[in-house]
């Protein structure tokens, strides 16, 4: 099929619906083999090959040469096979191709279903590939509607809506109908009626991207995140490391005066970040990541198990715990470890497990 007017089409069309013409393209390309495939028993022997360049379309039905049939739908015998092919023998497999005429007949009977499937399927074919490329990334949402009950916010990114659970939002999150809101997308998966998004401002990969945006040297890799913990609205720590001996991947974060780290804060509504230095060394990372609290000495238990014992100054016990035992439980998380607590000169001991 040549038909310079069906391209032509194509292309005012996706101009007018902001489809790119390959996408479009190749949702007409599978409504036809859609509709086509009907005619067979929805066998998959219909092909459809869209040359654009040349302006050029062809459908055509693969079938098997045989002596004797088996599928009418899917075999021919020899000679009929040698009506399209002279040399054709049992065994072969040959391509018939629709003339125009069957194809438009096609057309004309579900034109307008092919046409509306195929910008269906260009329209979710192009908003999936935005949001692959977004996946795992933090994106600007607009907020159009909070739900009074639930208080789930409906954002809309770009060409798609999607529900901000109130359990993906931070405590401190009191959104409005226009509000802007940036958000990680978690997961990008297809569904029945296209292309769907898990959006989280809990996740702990929205501070990981944060952090990328306000500090170079984590975004051209002089400084590199480890392994991020988080309790939403509360607390995070990050671990961070440099192979650079002249590079203090944790003041790097932070900044001057804090500067850095004090923007991250301000955008998740006050949640205190703690920053800390990695280390391959297990018992130095543990000791690290019980920051803000002083560690006298970790004894590692059992490296399969990862399981250790950590003493601290009696007045430094309920730091090294912290409130309902969030910074243990936080350490904990950051390094894999189970984490055994110790006073200095006291019997007691408190286990938090990863």
């Amino acid at each position: 099929m040549n038909n310079s007017e069906f391209f032509e089409a194509v292309r005012l069309l996706g101009k007018e619906k902001n489809i790119q013409e390959a996408a479009l393209l190749e949702g007409i390309q599978r409504a036809i083999v859609t509709a086509v495939k009907r005619d067979y028993n929805n066998k998959d022997i219909v092909f459809c090959e869209i040359d654009k360049e040349k302006n050029d379309m062809r459908v055509f039905v693969r079938k098997n040469v045989v002596s004797e049939i088996v599928d009418p739908d899917e075999d021919m015998l020899v000679e009929q096979a040698q009506r399209f092919k002279k040399n054709a023998l049992a065994g072969d497999i040959i391509e018939i191709e629709l003339e125009t005429k069957e194809v438009s007949r096609i057309a004309a009977e579900k034109g307008k279903h092919i046409l509306r499937q195929a910008i269906r399927e260009a329209e979710h074919g192009q908003i999936r590939e935005e949001f692959q490329n977004k996946n795992q990334e933090i994106v600007t949402a607009k907020v159009s509607k909070i739900d009074p009950e639930t208080l789930d916010a409906f954002v809309e990114i770009g060409k798609l809506s999607e529900r901000l659970l109130r359990t993906e939002q931070l405590p401190t999150d009191n959104f409005k109908e226009g509000d802007l809101v940036k958000v990680y997308i978690a997961e990008v998966r297809d569904a029945t009626k296209g292309p769907r998004a898990t959006i989280s401002r809990t996740h702990p990969g929205l501070v990981r991207r944060l952090l990328e945006s306000e500090v170079p040297e984590i975004f051209d890799g002089t400084v590199e995140i480890k392994s991020v913990s988080r309790e939403a609205g509360s607390r995070s720590k990050i671990a961070v490391y440099s192979a650079d001996e002249n590079v203090d991947p944790v003041g790097a974060c932070i900044g001057q005066r804090g500067v850095r780290v004090n923007k991250i804060v301000d955008q998740l509504g006050g949640e205190k970040l703690d920053i800390v230095r990695y280390s391959e060394n297990p018992a130095e990372f543990v000791a690290a990541a019980l920051a803000p609290a002083d560690v006298i000495s970790v004894e590692i238990l059992s490296e399969e198990e990862h399981s250790c014992r950590v003493v601290v100054p009696n007045n430094q016990l309920s730091l090294a715990i912290g409130n309902k035992g969030q910074n243990a439980r936080l350490a904990a998380k950051l390094t894999s470890w189970k984490i055994d607590i110790n006073p200095e000169t006291e019997e007691a001991v408190i286990n938090f497990d990863e």
